[in-house]
């Protein structure tokens, strides 16, 4: 199923003082940090000194290692012939417009009927296998009720270098929200750092520096409706739910969205005589450079049919 890879690291001057967890997430951002501590703790990384067993050991900067991934494990998930709308596909990495209600990756309560089975069937085993396991191409993810665009990894190639590319925030990507009231003003850039809730482990939130990860969202105004507006969304970084927690912390959570907000009252019955079920977002464009051909692209994604009935009937025009 493959071979190891050795891979040699000079780790910069500035990481002096920095976790080894860390310093290593930041000079491979191919991997998660995640990852990166199961191999330490797994005996994978040696120094000048021999093995490094332990992620929390504080960096000097400047340290020379080695770092020895093994060949990624098979898959576990089972390939599932699921409809994918595919706008454009290489030998290297395919873009998936993702439907709402499709889970990226099986989790609990979720193991089957998810992109990644869907992904097993169309590649037939040409997709990364950086992550640990062969096969799985995952780069990012949207929530479920998301609907959108994301790239999928075909090669390890290709995987490094768009998980580059997002740890350095030089992916373009835009979100389409529907959120309640008028935001005021109309555009503006949110920080906030995000983590997990210390009440519910289910809801992200935004929790005193350096508790958390850093997130910063883009938002403007498209349009405004009576109690609601359509919001383009940049990420200037992808942190989980970021959009749905960002927005409902200044007050305008996503329409459609149970966890992070409510819809105004007057709002409700609209909603639920649409049938709109879901978080009124979107991620409509998406653009990087290719990793391997160096060409810009950038793609598309028309709003599916329950977001433009949402706006139609919120600006009048149904």
């Amino acid at each position: 199923m493959g071979v190891e890879l050795s891979m040699q690291i000079n780790l910069p001057e500035s990481a002096a003082g920095q976790r080894l967890d860390r310093a290593l997430a930041d000079a491979l951002p191919q991997f998660s940090r995640e990852r990166l501590k199961t191999l330490v703790q797994a005996g994978r990384l040696a120094g000048a000194a021999g093995v490094m067993w332990d992620p929390a050991t504080k960096m000097k900067g400047g340290e020379a290692l080695e770092l020895v991934v093994p060949a990624a494990r098979p898959a576990d998930n089972v390939a599932q012939d699921i409809p994918l709308s595919i706008p454009f596909e290489d030998d290297h990495l395919l873009i998936v417009d993702k439907p709402a209600g499709l889970v990226v990756h099986p989790a609990a309560g979720n193991f089957d009927g998810t992109l990644v089975n869907a992904l097993l069937h169309h590649c037939a085993g040409r997709l990364s296998g950086i992550g640990g396991v062969a096969r799985p191409g995952i780069v990012h993810r949207i929530d479920k009720d998301t609907s959108g665009l994301l790239v999928v990894a075909k090669t390890d190639k290709a995987h490094e270098g768009l998980a580059t590319q997002f740890a350095r925030h030089d992916v373009d990507r835009r979100y389409t929200a529907v959120v309640a009231g008028l935001p005021v003003p109309p555009a503006g850039r949110i920080e906030g750092e995000l983590a997990r809730s210390s009440t519910n482990r289910q809801k992200m939130a935004i929790v005193k520096d350096g508790r958390g990860k850093r997130a910063v969202t883009h938002f403007r105004t498209v349009a405004a409706f009576a109690g609601a507006a359509q919001v383009e969304c940049r990420l200037e970084t992808g942190r989980t739910h970021q959009i749905r927690v960002h927005m409902a912390s200044i007050g305008h959570a996503l329409l459609g969205d149970a966890v992070y907000g409510r819809t105004p009252g007057k709002l409700a019955p609209l909603l639920k005589d649409l049938g709109f079920e879901r978080q009124a977002l979107h991620a409509a464009t998406l653009g990087f450079v290719h990793p391997v051909t160096q060409e810009k692209l950038s793609f598309e994604s028309p709003l599916p049919a329950d977001m433009v009935a949402l706006i139609g009937r919120l600006s009048g025009a149904e």
